[in-house]
């Protein structure tokens, strides 16, 4: 094996943030840059001598182009083997699990998530750990100082025909082409009742899925369609395409609004769930009932019980903190803790390896427990599926029956994207600085109680992780949280989270905008959105 030394200077702003490094494709394509970021994750990651490294994509374009560069590069530094997805494809749940399942050192997962694929679109790279789960923030940040000083890459000559399954070599160094689909169907039925399932599909329960022509395609078509018996069909937009068909593959009200259509038409199917561009988000939509991650991962929670896979109830509930706090009524219920983290689905890793929880979930559709370290949309969607199955029952009486037993937080996310990144960053900078002088104060009818940035200290390592979002909780025990997303590629994303809580006792069947109205105006009153964003109206409301 000939090691080629290539020489480098570092490229500015090569920072992962929560989900990875994530820049647009024209930026990637620089000669070096994709290079210096994954020879600078191979310079710190710790792992033993011939070490195997997964690889796999979301199937977005320019994938290719870094797989297989990235291929020759793990051979260069020492890794032994390389498990790869045919054609490129691993779902970023699939990647987790096949870590685990094949004891490598860690994974290389490229993707951007939701975000837009195409050569004037996204490109996005994450190193996940030998847990199956994203780089901690010390991993991330060693990452990012060495992006800062690198002078080299390394690489060897050799080539992979990624669309044949098989076992070839490179630089003496093993690369498996491995199905993408197969170990992770086999998990999902280890998991899932998936007789219950087939018999509600063969009594005539139907369902509509959308894979925005994005990686989950392949994994629904095997699972919903071959193994359980679902029409085919059933799946929709089913084939990854590099660009996902000039779409945005975020499973929201706004992108997948075709599949919101089909549910609320007379003639609506069962059940109808999408999920995005790496497989890790899930939509939850009954017939004519729109169920929120929140109420969702609240919902699981406390139906879990009813799949094989958590016969055995549940240790803890983990969710991030701008997500309602639907999940702890849950927790209270059930006896069990519930966690409450920044976002990001690193933050979860450390309670998953603990054993202090089983099912996580954030707002932004993530939804997953402790059988992989990363979301999971599919498996949100079988669990529901199971749960159906085994009472008999739609989305919308489930629904109405747990509010009606813990009550309802009525929630929204509004987003406002690609907001000038000076502007999102003065209008934190001044709401932060008023914080203290919050409490007390009457916006409408809603009294402040208190106002803070939230900070967590995490149960297991005591690593503290501060300024995770700017809350301000309401005297009725509605709340407002602001953040900057750091998952988008251009200016900043500003998120406002609003909450509204009715006991079960009240108004638990009323439309959400009615319900929030009074937090969408003490939002602008307090952050002064339109005043530093030049926006009236959120470019996403979720």
């Amino acid at each position: 094996m000939t090691i080629i030394t290539h020489s480098t200077t570092p490229f500015p702003g090569q920072k992962p943030g929560t989900s990875g490094l994530r820049k647009k494709v024209r930026v990637f394509s620089q000669p070096g840059y994709a290079e210096n970021f994954i020879q600078s994750v191979f310079d710190v990651v710790e792992r033993p001598a011939g070490a195997t490294l997964v690889i796999g994509g979301d199937g977005r374009y320019h994938n290719r182009v870094v797989i297989a560069q990235a291929i020759s590069m793990a051979a260069a530094n020492g890794y032994g083997r390389v498990l790869v997805g045919q054609g490129g494809i691993l779902s970023t749940p699939a990647a987790s699990h096949v870590i685990r399942k094949y004891a490598a050192s860690g994974g290389l997962i490229l993707s951007a998530s939701h975000n837009p694929a195409g050569p004037d679109e996204d490109f996005g790279i994450k190193y996940n750990i030998a847990n199956g789960g994203p780089a901690p923030e010390a991993v991330t940040d060693a990452i990012f100082a060495r992006t800062q000083a690198i002078d080299r890459w390394l690489s060897v000559a050799g080539d992979v025909d990624l669309d044949r399954i098989g076992t070839s070599n490179v630089g003496g160094m093993i690369v498996d082409v491995i199905d993408p689909v197969a170990d992770y169907a086999e998990l999902m039925e280890s998991l899932f009742d998936f007789a219950a399932i087939r018999r509600a599909v063969a009594a005539g329960f139907t369902m509509a899925f959308d894979a925005m022509s994005a990686v989950t395609g392949p994994y629904a078509v095997e699972i919903l369609e071959r193994r359980l018996g679902f029409a085919t069909g059933t799946v929709r937009n089913g084939t990854p395409l590099e660009d996902f068909g000039g779409h945005h593959p975020d499973p929201n009200l706004v992108h997948a609004k075709a599949l919101y259509d089909t549910m609320m038409a007379a003639d609506a199917p069962d059940f109808g769930a999408a999920s995005d561009g790496d497989g890790d988000r899930n939509l939850i939509i009954g017939r004519h009932r729109f169920i929120t991650p929140s109420d969702s991962l609240a919902m699981l929670a406390a139906n879990a019980h009813l799949a094989p896979g958590y016969a055995g109830g549940l240790k803890g509930i983990a969710r991030s903190m701008p997500t309602s706090a639907a999940a702890d009524r849950v927790a209270a219920a059930l006896g069990i803790p519930c966690f409450e983290t920044p976002t990001g689905w690193k933050f979860f890793g450390t309670l998953l390896d603990a054993q202090l929880a089983t099912i996580c979930g954030e707002e932004s559709a993530g939804t997953g427990s402790d059988h992989v370290r990363e979301k999971d949309g599919l498996w949100a969607v079988l669990l529901w599926l199971n749960i159906l199955a085994v009472r008999g029952i739609s989305v919308n009486a489930l629904a109405r029956e747990h509010w009606a037993r813990f009550g309802r937080n009525y929630y929204a996310r509004h987003d406002y994207e690609a907001v000038d990144s000076d502007r999102a960053n003065a209008l934190m900078a001044e709401l932060a600085a008023s914080l203290a002088s919050l409490p007390g104060r009457h916006f409408g009818p809603l009294s402040v109680a208190a106002a803070d940035s939230f900070s967590y200290t995490d149960p297991v390592d005591g690593a503290i992780s501060a300024n995770q979002g700017l809350r301000v909780l309401f005297a009725c025990g509605s709340r407002i949280v602001f953040r900057l997303s750091g998952t988008g590629t251009e200016g900043a994303t500003l998120r406002v989270y609003l909450e509204a809580f009715q006991p079960h006792d009240g108004a638990i069947d009323r439309e959400t905008g009615d319900m929030l109205a009074d937090l969408i105006a003490a939002a602008d009153g307090i952050a002064g959105i339109a005043r530093h964003t030049g926006r009236t109206l959120p470019d996403v409301v979720t």
